[in-house]
């Protein structure tokens, strides 16, 4: 992850979207087609040119607002651990809604470098309800763990609203200082919605030296906008075939993506 964030100029992180896994409502039965979607995903980033993925468990809606169980942390590290052997890509997790230790727990065991962390300090009202960050624990975490991986914070997260008045320059700036995030992802408003320009001023001017990435909504038609502001893309739906969020990762729709960074 060193690597990913200092070294590049821009960063772009494809994102692994896992089918549903044990325990999960949607769960099929059958670990091996998670496992074998989740590397020609990772393939299809790699071959387009992306510089990392992050591996989530995004067919586990609803999701959890603490702790995941065993079960799914389990499959992840199946689903990881086959990942990493498939590309030599960097790899993260985000273990959604919000379980940092589970995600750290998943890079100790597969060799990730990093792990996005939904709401890493404050309070956010969202669709499980109010959720606390708890950057005191995921520091401290890392620490025993895997003290090399970097934390990838989301400010104002999407599908969620902040406890309170508190603007967003407010928040990046505690989320980097206080918290002692790696990196800051700014969001639109939900899964696919575009960050708002004005948002991304803010969060820069209240913290010039911060790596910035871009964590919903980026498309190759827009990319070019933020690129002046933001240091990267977290990027997936966008990168589906023919657009569908259920569909396999396109590569060449990552590679359209991935020229724009290089152009």
């Amino acid at each position: 992850m060193k690597d990913l964030l200092i070294q590049r100029p821009k960063s772009f992180i494809g994102v692994v979207h896992l089918r549903p896994l044990p325990g999960a409502p949607r769960w099929q039965g059958n670990l091996e087609d998670v496992v074998a979607a989740a590397v020609a995903d990772a393939r299809a980033y790699q071959t387009g040119g992306a510089n990392a993925v992050c591996i989530e468990n995004f067919g586990d809606v609803p999701f959890s607002k603490s702790a995941v169980g065993p079960e799914t942390v389990a499959a992840m590290a199946a689903a990881g651990r086959a990942v990493r052997s498939a590309v030599g890509l960097p790899i993260g997790f985000n273990v959604l809604r919000n379980d940092a230790r589970a995600a750290l727990a998943l890079c100790a065991a597969c060799a990730g470098s990093f792990i996005r962390v939904n709401i890493h300090t404050g309070t956010m009202l969202t669709d499980q309800g109010i959720i606390d960050g708890d950057a005191h624990v995921t520091l401290r975490e890392r620490e025993r763990l895997c003290p090399e991986v970097q934390i990838l914070a989301d400010v104002h997260v999407k599908h969620a609203v902040p406890l309170g008045a508190v603007a967003i320059e407010h928040s990046a700036r505690d989320t980097l200082e206080r918290g002692l995030a790696d990196a800051l992802i700014i969001t639109g408003s939900g899964t696919g919605q575009a960050v708002m320009v004005s948002d991304l001023e803010r969060v820069r001017r209240a913290c010039p030296g911060a790596k910035i990435l871009l964590g919903s909504g980026v498309t190759a038609t827009n990319a070019a906008d933020y690129l002046g502001l933001a240091d990267g893309f977290i990027a997936g739906s966008s990168l589906k075939r023919n657009g569908i969020l259920a569909n396999p990762v396109d590569a060449h729709r990552v590679a359209a993506l991935a020229r724009i960074l290089t152009d």
